[in-house]
């Protein structure tokens, strides 16, 4: 399998040691939180990036 995806060996046993004893199903729903998350995370960050701005612009930091 692995010459045929042209992976290497410690690629597949890290596939399998993290994704080994899930369903197909239970891996998308992973990916899909994962996804998510990232999503989450820049949210988060642009907003603290605006809080940060708008409390320079009060204190007349600009």
């Amino acid at each position: 399998v692995c010459r045929q995806i042209e992976g290497s060996q410690q690629t597949y046993y890290r596939w399998r040691q993290k994704y080994g004893g899930m369903s197909p199903d239970m891996i998308k729903h992973l990916r899909l939180l994962q996804k998510e998350n990232k999503r989450l995370r820049r949210v988060v960050s642009d907003q603290a990036l605006d809080i940060t701005i708008l409390k320079e612009a009060a204190e007349g930091n600009f």
